[in-house]
């Protein structure tokens, strides 16, 4: 048993933040349902390619542990069904515009008075207030106004998203333990209540020093590449072959650094041998370690300056770290058969559990697959009414 087998979750968010902050819930034991428009789908069924026997690697990435209902909200009897369905749920999770599923009767305040104890979570751009409430925004966009993309990059050169979409995957992760929270607290008081949080509220929180930087100093970071503002060194060199990583964040590390590299009086230069002092000397140091490091390639510095306990690292490419050793012995690659996909690879649970263990029970479901399964087997509908709503455009 995972650690919220018990807990039914009712999705209906699409897209990346909602859907993977509820991928997180089911990989530890929640039953998903995922409402999704009939037809179409979550609209990152059509993202790609690539397709996998014409299923998005995108949507497959997100959707693990979850069943696939196809409900149209607007046709009085899809409605009818996600009523019904917020009623047997523990949590509601959606990523609609501000005041959407209100017009619908879908908000907190009608689901809550009849499910008190329901945890309803609402995710959006810009939160549910403000100047910004009813403005449209992808990760790309948030990223950008929220700052991130204004650090990220080289110096000099055009601003940079980064490669994953961190911003979505973050307030994803937000979600996730706010729902979690907040089952804990309904543990206490017996009632539910309603999570509000956006990616532009995310994303600022995320900033950590940076912000820091700017609000206790008044500097206004920059695009630096792979380089810290506060850590010297704490970046990417290039070794013989490829881009190698090395974090010194402290005197101690340095000073074992510099042995490694066979350079021990670097560490008692005055320029270098504090951190401070590395860091306003910044371009002199990283000049000598540069000549040093493209000695050998970045698998040796690896084991050499992991031995030695300096933090070191290739810049892999996603083949490589797929390959990686340590990853596979810590399964971050799964297997699982889907029904048209075949025998697919999954990136596995990065959370461990002694007692109740999270896991990869099924596989991201096809659109609608489970529509009769849920509809039958929670609700009580006979096959009869359940062919009558799909012939009346309602699933």
């Amino acid at each position: 048993m995972g650690p919220l087998e018990g807990i039914r979750v009712l999705d209906l968010s699409q897209a990346a933040t909602g859907p993977y902050c509820t991928m997180l819930l089911g990989d530890l034991g929640a039953e998903v349902i995922k409402v999704e428009r009939p037809e179409r789908g979550d609209d990152t069924r059509q993202w790609g390619p690539p397709f996998i026997e014409g299923e998005s690697a995108y949507f497959l990435s997100l959707n693990r542990n979850k069943k696939s209902l196809s409900l149209n909200l607007k046709h009085p009897e899809g409605l009818k069904i996600a009523l019904e369905l917020a009623r047997r749920s523990d949590v509601f999770v959606e990523n609609f515009r501000p005041d959407t599923l209100e017009r619908l009767g879908l908000g907190y305040q009608a689901l809550s008075a009849m499910n008190p104890r329901l945890i309803y979570c609402s995710i959006s751009a810009f939160g549910p207030t403000g100047p910004y409430r009813n403005y449209p925004g992808y990760d790309v966009i948030i990223s950008a106004l929220g700052g991130l993309m204004g650090i990220t990059g080289e110096k000099d050169r055009p601003p940079c998203k980064v490669g994953v979409a961190v911003t979505d995957v973050s307030t994803g992760i937000m979600a996730q333990g706010a729902i979690s929270a907040a089952l804990y607290a309904r543990e206490k008081t017996g009632k539910g209540q309603r999570i509000d949080l956006s990616l532009l509220e995310t994303q600022v929180s995320v900033l950590i020093n940076q912000a820091s930087n700017y609000l206790l100093a008044g500097i206004i970071p920059q695009r630096a590449g792979s380089h810290h503002p506060s850590i010297v060194p704490y970046q990417a060199f290039k070794a013989k072959d490829i881009y190698v990583t090395v974090g010194a964040g402290n005197d101690e590390l340095f000073r074992k650094l510099c042995n490694v590299l066979d350079i021990p009086e670097l560490a008692e230069d005055t320029r270098f041998k504090t951190n401070p002092d590395r860091v306003k000397h910044r371009d002199a140091l990283e000049e000598i370690l540069q000549e040093r490091l493209k000695t050998k390639t970045a698998a040796e510095w690896f084991q050499i300056l992991s031995s030695a306990g300096v933090p070191c690292g290739p810049v892999n490419t996603l083949d490589r770290v797929f390959q990686d050793p340590q990853v596979l012995h810590r399964k971050m690659v799964e297997e699982i058969d889907h029904p048209r996909a075949g025998r697919i690879r999954l990136v596995g649970l990065p959370v461990k559990f002694t007692d109740t263990p999270a896991e990869i029970r099924t596989p991201p479901p096809v659109l609608g697959e489970h529509t009769q399964e849920v509809l039958q087997g929670l609700l009580g509908y006979d096959p009869a009414r359940i062919e009558k709503l799909r012939a009346e455009g309602a699933i």
